[in-house]
This record gives structure tokens, sequence and C-alpha cells, in this order.
């Protein structure tokens, strides 16, 4: 599904830019702890935009709704994890946090999706 490969491609832009934002721009202004938290949020968001370009790649072979499941769960999971993190890290306001393991649950959900969809797919 042609939907995946671009939020994917976009997301995977996303996560680029603020790796970058923060190896540069961010250094210096943040402590190292909140500094570590933005580049945890950036280093998830590329692993699971690469899950949505993977999504979008085999629902073009094989159209099935447990993918384009799992491709939701994902991006809520990239939304809730990854933005509670650069929330967290940019405004110090340490509550953000709690948002995070939604964003993990998400995440969880799409690869046991993903796991399913493989599973079921006949030869």
């Amino acid at each position: 599904m042609r939907l995946w490969l671009i939020l994917g491609a976009a997301s995977a832009f996303i996560s680029v830019a603020a790796g970058a934002f923060g190896a540069h721009a961010l250094k210096t202004r943040l402590s190292a702890d909140l500094l570590t938290i933005f580049e945890t949020g950036a280093r998830y968001q590329m692993y699971h935009s690469l899950g949505l370009i993977a999504m979008g790649l085999l629902m073009q072979l094989r159209p099935n709704p447990l993918l384009n499941a799992a491709g939701w769960a994902m991006l809520a999971g990239i939304v809730l994890f990854s933005g509670s993190l650069y929330a967290l890290a940019l405004s110090g306001v340490r509550v953000l946090g709690a948002i995070t393991p939604f964003g993990g649950v998400g995440f969880l959900v799409g690869w046991v999706l993903f796991a399913l969809a493989a599973w079921r797919q006949t030869g």
C-alpha cells in the first residue's frame, strides 16, 4: 500500500532531521540525560519508519488487513513514543514520559500483527 511507503519515508526523513538536530543544535543546550532521551526517540522512530516501509512493500505484494493494522499501530507508536520523548526532552516536563509506554505498546502490537500476517501468508 502506497500510504505506508509514503508515511515510512516521511517519518524516516523526520527521524534523520531530529537526529541531526539533537546532535548539533541540542548538544550544548540539553543535559546529557535529556539528550539521550531525545536520541532514543529519533532511534525508535527510524526503526519503526523502516517497519512502515516494510508494511508498504509487503502490502504491494500481498494486501493483508493485518499488515494494514500493523502499520496503524506502528504509526501510533511513533507519534506517542517518539513524540512524547521529543516533547519531554525539549520541555523538561517529566510527566510527558507517562505517555511513552502507550507508544511502546503500539510498537509491540504492530510487530505482533506483522508476525501474524506473515504466519497466515500462504506460499
